[in-house]
């Protein structure tokens, strides 16, 4: 089994166009070290990952300023609160400075936020100073999420 990078979950190499079924293989996913399986009480299958098992394709904002909650939806209807629990983070390409955002839905397991999504995210940043540098990033649940430190934006 494999899950594409858009979230598309594959067995022997055709898509699994069942939503349901993908949805139960989702809730018994696992992470252990670099390695993704599918844990039942009598088996426990290696699993490719191409990027994260999850992808965030939607948001809704509540209230505003330090208040805003963000609370992402994945593939999979899984419902996640960016937050202390459930932390956005996001790497940068070292070639092609590109982003890769993500939000940990849960023990290990990561969703990978969708482009459209992404730009929505940067629609609400604000610059915030974090040990002493100004940091472009996004507020939820309490907490301060950076993006890029704000002197590496055109």
């Amino acid at each position: 089994m494999r899950i594409a990078r858009d979230g598309t979950w594959f067995y022997l190499g055709t898509p699994i166009g069942r939503k349901p079924l993908v949805k139960l293989f989702s809730s018994i996913i696992r992470k252990d070290g670099d390695d993704y399986f599918l844990v039942t009480p009598v088996e426990k299958v290696g699993i490719t990952v191409e990027d994260a098992p999850f992808v965030a394709i939607d948001f809704d904002v509540t209230d505003s300023g330090p208040d805003q909650t963000l609370t992402f939806t994945t593939q999979v209807d899984d419902e996640v609160v960016a937050g202390p629990d459930n932390p956005i983070r996001v790497e940068r390409d070292p070639e092609t400075g590109e982003p890769s955002p993500y939000i940990l839905v849960r023990a290990n397991l990561e969703a990978l936020i969708d482009r459209k999504s992404f730009y929505r995210l940067v629609d609400l940043g604000v610059h915030v100073d974090v040990d002493g540098q100004s940091w472009f990033g996004v507020r939820s649940g309490g907490q301060f999420f950076p993006i890029i430190p704000s002197k590496d934006l055109d």
